[in-house]
Order: C-alpha cells, then sequence, then structure tokens
C-alpha cells in the first residue's frame, strides 16, 4: 500500500517535465522504498550511491558549518543527480538530463518531498 502511494508520487513528478529521467524514494541507508527507472538502471546501486552521497553531503554541510542539509546536487556531463530529504530517514532521489530547467525540477522536488514525508 505504502509503496503504491510513494510510486504514484513518483510517477506524478516523473511527469512533471519531460528534463526528469528516473526518481527513487530510498531509505538512509540505501534500501529502495519505491523507484521509477529506466531499464539498465540498477536500483541496488543506485539505493547505495545516494545512501553515501547524503551522508558525506550531511557531514561535509556540518563540517563547514553550513547548517543542516537541504540537498545534494551533481552535475556530470550527461546531466543532474538531486538528493533532497523526504522525511527523517528517507531521501527523494532525481536523475535530469542536462538541459534540466533546475529552478522548475527544485520546485517540483520539493513538493513531491513533502508528500513523500507525509506518508513516511
Amino acid at each position: 500500500m505504502r509503496e503504491e502511494m510513494l510510486k504514484s508520487i513518483l510517477s506524478e513528478l516523473n511527469g512533471t517535465s519531460a528534463d526528469i529521467l528516473a526518481s527513487a524514494v530510498i531509505s538512509t541507508d540505501g534500501l529502495i522504498m519505491a523507484a521509477i527507472l529506466p531499464v539498465g538502471m540498477d536500483e541496488d546501486r543506485i539505493g547505495a550511491m545516494a545512501a553515501a552521497m547524503l551522508s558525506l553531503g550531511e557531514r561535509t554541510s556540518h563540517e563547514l558549518e553550513r547548517g543542516d542539509l537541504e540537498q545534494v546536487l551533481i552535475k556530470g556531463n550527461n546531466g543532474y543527480v538531486l538528493m533532497t530529504h523526504a522525511g527523517p530517514e528517507t531521501v527523494l532521489t532525481v536523475v535530469a538530463k542536462p538541459s534540466a530547467k533546475l529552478g522548475l525540477i527544485f520546485l517540483d522536488i520539493k513538493r513531491a518531498a513533502e508528500s513523500i514525508g507525509k506518508i513516511m
């Protein structure tokens, strides 16, 4: 039941922009709770990497006195990976195209993260 609700939120998120290629709800220990991924993306790998990046981002933010971590943004030649908290033990991860309009995607991710946080 909860997984279906999470998938519904992810489906809506992915539908808001053609620039969003994939999205997943991941526990802070790396377990995928729900995901909408293209063929060939490995859920377990994404979960583990997202958990590691979030942990490193939190530590960096605190060590450099930037306060509580809000999001992690990774930019590569082929696009973006965005991560944000969606509850105390949950992370929303989104993979986007290099041409993505980040301002709009950040808004959509924030809304989705709030919805996910209410479920968790």
